[in-house]
């Protein structure tokens, strides 16, 4: 049973990711048009628009569902991350920005172990360590950007982010959860905002609009996917959103990376797959 439930969240992270890559890509088009923070609080607000009317509909006594301090914390963390992964897909590649980006599941699994007291097996440890090295190879120093700075904020923040859902109750409903932790990123969003607001076209608030059905749908599968296994079991999972932005940033931003990066992708994406390798440690650490 435990191990169906892994399988389950694997497939929801992978589907979650490819909703992610559709985000970057619409991000990408806006080309920095839009002030960061403008983009952020408008994002949200289109997101809580989306969401209220669900919210609505629940029973009065699941309206408070996440209406607590972790929910806080984590739309804080959202906040900031929306704002280095704009930085971040506006200034680098998308395969580039998205490899920073997957460097959150990196930092989950000593998140896992010293903020949930989790176990990882031995081949976690191994795979973690080759996307690591993968990453090293795309961040070598003829390739690094000051972007990329940025972009591992927005995979610190959401790695805080998933961790935290583990620590949601079990029966919180996924519509409230997903209403107040949007509803909890509009103060900080304004405020930070109001420096350097300016009016937008319909085309671009269009693109925040396709942005939003994307992100929303990512964040809804994630929560569901992280309440279904421990993290430390599921976070490379995570890693499968390099091979779609990638293969869009192929597509249509004609974003061919070289060979070096094609290989630090591949380490970064290869350690998540059901491999050969993988059954072999479990035999040793049976025997």
């Amino acid at each position: 049973m435990q191990q169906k439930s892994a399988t389950q969240a694997i497939l929801l992270l992978i589907l979650a990711n490819l909703l992610a890559s559709l985000s970057d890509v619409s991000l990408k088009v806006l080309n920095g048009e839009v002030p960061t923070f403008q983009y952020v609080f408008i994002r949200q607000v289109i997101s809580l628009l989306f969401i209220t009317p669900l919210w609505l509909r629940l029973p009065p006594k699941k309206y408070k569902d996440g209406c607590d301090q972790i929910t806080f914390w984590r739309a804080q963390f959202i906040v900031g991350g929306s704002a280095c992964a704009m930085v971040a897909i506006t200034h680098l590649t998308l395969a580039t920005a998205n490899a920073m980006f997957y460097v959150a599941p990196l930092m989950m699994l000593p998140m896992s172990i010293l903020i949930l007291k989790e176990t990882p097996p031995l081949s976690k440890y191994i795979a973690t360590g080759i996307g690591f090295i993968g990453v090293l190879i795309v961040l070598r120093p003829e390739q690094f950007h000051w972007a990329a700075i940025i972009a591992l904020g927005s995979a610190l923040t959401l790695a805080f982010c998933n961790v935290f859902i583990r620590r949601i109750p079990t029966g919180q409903h996924l519509i409230s959860t997903l209403f107040w932790t949007t509803a909890m990123t509009l103060p900080l969003a304004l405020i930070l905002s109001l420096f350097n607001w300016q009016t937008i076209s319909i085309v671009n608030l269009l693109w925040i609009v396709a942005i939003n059905v994307f992100v929303l749908g990512y964040h809804a599968l994630v929560v569901i996917a992280y309440k279904k296994a421990d993290v430390s079991h599921i976070a490379l999972a995570e890693y499968s959103g390099l091979a779609f932005v990638t293969l869009f940033g192929i597509i249509w931003f004609d974003e061919i990376p070289d060979l070096l990066t094609g290989l630090g992708i591949l380490l970064i994406v290869i350690p998540m797959m059901p491999l050969p390798w993988k059954k072999w440690l479990l035999k040793i650490k049976q025997s």
